[in-house]
Formats: C-alpha cells, sequence, structure tokens
C-alpha cells in the first residue's frame, strides 16, 4: 500500500512580501516529484516548509492523512538533505554510515565502488562533490517514506550527477522522492512527475511543454 505526503494551502510571506501562496503538492511512494522555479521563487522555502523547519502563515502537510507541523520529528516518515553539510567534519566516512543507517543497511551503502575508497577517509578529507554523493545517499538510504532533496546537484561533477541520478530512480522504488535544483536539466531526466511554482503558487506540469508556455523555458531548451 502506497503512502502519501501532501503539502495544502501554504503561505509564506518575508517583510510583508508574498513568497508562496496556497500552494499544494502531492507526493506518493513510488513518485519522483520535481520542483522547478526562478531564483528566489521560494522552491527551497517550501521544501523547509514541509520539513518543519521554517514557519509558514498557513501550511496543512499531511502524511497518510495524519497532519505533521513538525515532520521531522517523525524521521521514519521523512528525511531531508539540505543545501548545507550535515556530517561533522572529524568522522571517518565509515563510522557516518554506519550512525546515520541501521546496521541491516550499511552493507548495502558501502556495496558502492565509488565510496569504497573513501570509507576510511576523514570527512573534511573529501571534495565537495565526494561529500555531497555521500549525503544524498544517506538522506536516500535512510528508512523514512520520503525523503527531500534541496539542490542536491550542486558540486557535482557529471560523473558523481550520473550516480545521483541512477540512485534516485533506484531508491524511488522505495520512497517518494521530491527534489528542487537550479539545474532543471537533471530535475526532467529523473522526475516522474513535475510543478512549477510561478506566481507564488504550485502549477502541476502535465507536459513538458508547458514549462515553455508558462515562460519558464525559452524555445529549444527542453
Amino acid at each position: 500500500m502506497k503512502s502519501i505526503l501532501e503539502a495544502d494551502s501554504i503561505e509564506k510571506s518575508y517583510n510583508q512580501t508574498t513568497i508562496l501562496s496556497d500552494v499544494y503538492l502531492k507526493c506518493e511512494t513510488g513518485d519522483i516529484i520535481g520542483v522547478l522555479g526562478r531564483n528566489g521563487c521560494g522552491k527551497s522555502t517550501l521544501i523547509k516548509i514541509i520539513y518543519g523547519i521554517i514557519p509558514a502563515e498557513h501550511k496543512f502537510v499531511r502524511i497518510d492523512n495524519k497532519i505533521r507541523r513538525k515532520a521531522y520529528k517523525y524521521p521514519s516518515e521523512i528525511s531531508y538533505l539540505p543545501q548545507d553539510n550535515f556530517i561533522p567534519r572529524h568522522f571517518k566516512v565509515l563510522k557516518a554510515v554506519q550512525l546515520f543507517l541501521s546496521k541491516e543497511t550499511v552493507l548495502e551503502f558501502i556495496d558502492d565502488s565509488f565510496l569504497k575508497p573513501l570509507l576510511n577517509h576523514k570527512i573534511r578529507e573529501l571534495s565537495d562533490g565526494e561529500l555531497r554523493y555521500l549525503e544524498i545517499k544517506l538522506t536516500l538510504f535512510s528508512d523514512s517514506k520520503f525523503a527531500l532533496l534541496d539542490e542536491p546537484y550542486n558540486g557535482l561533477s557529471p560523473l558523481l550527477i550520473n550516480l545521483t541520478n541512477q540512485l534516485i530512480i533506484e531508491r524511488a522504488k522505495h520512497k517518494g522522492i521530491i527534489l528542487t535544483d537550479h539545474n532543471y536539466n537533471n530535475v526532467l531526466k529523473v522526475s516522474t512527475q513535475l510543478y512549477l511554482i510561478k506566481d507564488c503558487s504550485t502549477k502541476k506540469i502535465k507536459n513538458k511543454k508547458e514549462l515553455i508556455q508558462f515562460g519558464y523555458l525559452n524555445e529549444g531548451m527542453l
């Protein structure tokens, strides 16, 4: 049976300027929801409101019909990849994996030809891209039903972008994923559904050509 996350009637303002108004978004386990929009339109704000780490004037976030005002208190239901790094820099990679994941999941997680050579490195010894990939994978391998990914592709090399895309598609077999990124090409590659934030509200995109009709992309960019 599928789980359902719904974010409904979300309104958010900063300094009397409306950022989000009457926003609605729905994600089921198995979905990869891409949230697109111009810089500053409120994509990251929406992710943080859903997770419950910033307030909103109005919001209803439901997971399996249960209201979650502070969803972060329910790690079995939702996980979150922030834009900033979250693993202590003095940890070794393997220690971080063992602390973040269940014992049953660790062996599957480290069966990764890219990560294996890095397991005994300290976090501070990793490149920005290596660390980002590690954090993405930890978020996606958590036990949660849903994962929120805020700008996951930031700092990734082309190789790591491909690995991340494969990872997102594979882990979507087990959970619902909502991601946003300024690099729309990567979002388009993996998403099964798209929402566009325009004029402070979300518009569900039925056909990618609507991204041109709504003025988000120009002809030839798809």
